[in-house]
């Protein structure tokens, strides 16, 4: 049986060998070829059964066309969205992705870098764990295209695309100062990452321009590597200690829902006993009752710029990639909860 060949595929398609080539090689967007030329080159290279040779586009170019992502954990919703959209996007400039996650241990991030390097990955996007500036710091002086997602790392002269953290804190307390609650708990993970002192600048930041006095009693630090049980009873001692706590505001979307599973062992109310926030939203809070209000962060654009922002890199052909800092705006979506 013959073999299929560009050629084969470019008179079926009833289109030019170069656009059957932009095509395949990811560049359609680059060349300006329309969406829909796209999907026919795409659809009849598919069903005759073509299949580039991945080693000797390789070689020939020096490129693997895959890309690397490391995110915490690929099972939380906001990792598993941002893999998702990633992938898609991706796709889009003929691209594959190879991901995995770090669980914030530095010594597992540095295996994971050192196995996509071996791997020979075109690019790296990156939530970092914490203490990994020096692997990562490495592949920036190596020139190699990398950017961070989620959070940054100040030491480390890298792109990144994330939300305004601190700003977003502060809109969400803005929310609950408007509906009158004052005494306003903070719940958050105790890691040294930028994103979560941000979180915790914006909820004091808050209280200072609000002119509410801060008291740290009513801030709740739980350990990363917490049991669930534990966290949820750390939560619950929290609302016991504190009784004059009117709302609780979430640093994330999963501290919120032990959060939940914590006031619903009290028997207390949302929100007649307590008014909740969560930075993060979830599928969850559009249906447990009476609906949580949250942060949304917009996932799907943060993973877009990313993947732009990396094909960018991708095809510089200057010797030192300049840094790019996207910065993206959170959502306030306001429920029952508050």
């Amino acid at each position: 049986m013959k073999k299929v060949s560009i050629k084969d595929i470019a008179q079926m398609a009833g289109v030019a060998s170069s656009t059957v080539s932009f095509v395949l090689n990811g560049k359609a967007r680059k060349m300006r070829i329309s969406e829909t030329v796209e999907k026919r080159v795409i659809e009849v290279a598919r069903n005759a059964g073509y299949y580039p040779n991945q080693l000797a586009i390789s070689l020939r170019t020096g490129k693997s066309k895959t890309l690397g992502l490391i995110v915490e954990n690929i099972g939380n919703p906001f990792f598993a969205t941002l893999a998702k959209t990633i992938e898609e996007e991706a796709e889009q400039y003929g691209y594959r992705v190879v991901y995995c996650s770090t669980e914030n241990n530095a010594s597992k991030g540095k295996e994971l870098i050192n196995m996509l390097s071996q791997r020979q990955v075109d690019g790296y996007l990156i939530t970092p764990a914490p203490h990994m500036e020096d692997d990562i710091q490495q592949l920036v002086q190596l020139n190699r295209p990398v950017v961070l997602i989620d959070r940054y790392l100040p030491a480390v002269e890298a792109s990144h695309v994330l939300v305004n953290n601190t700003e977003a804190v502060a809109q969400g307390m803005a929310h609950l100062f408007e509906r009158g609650y004052r005494e306003i708990g903070f719940v958050t993970v105790d890691l040294d990452v930028i994103q979560m002192e941000e979180r915790l600048d914006g909820y004091i930041g808050a209280l200072s321009k609000e002119g509410i006095r801060l008291n740290k009693d009513n801030i709740l630090k739980i350990p990363y590597t917490h049991q669930r049980d534990e966290a949820v009873e750390l939560i619950a001692a929290l609302l016991k200690d504190n009784p004059h706590l009117d709302a609780l505001f979430f640093a994330t979307n999963y501290l919120a829902i032990l959060g939940l599973e914590s006031i619903n062992r009290l028997k207390m109310s949302i929100p007649q006993d307590i008014a909740v926030i969560s930075f993060d939203d979830h599928d969850i809070f559009r249906i447990y009752p009476p609906g949580i209000t949250s942060i949304q962060q917009p996932v799907e654009a943060i993973a877009k710029k990313a993947v732009a922002l990396l094909m960018e890199q991708c095809e510089s052909t200057e010797s030192k990639l300049s840094k790019t800092e996207i910065e993206l705006t959170a959502k306030l979506i306001v429920r029952g909860s508050t």
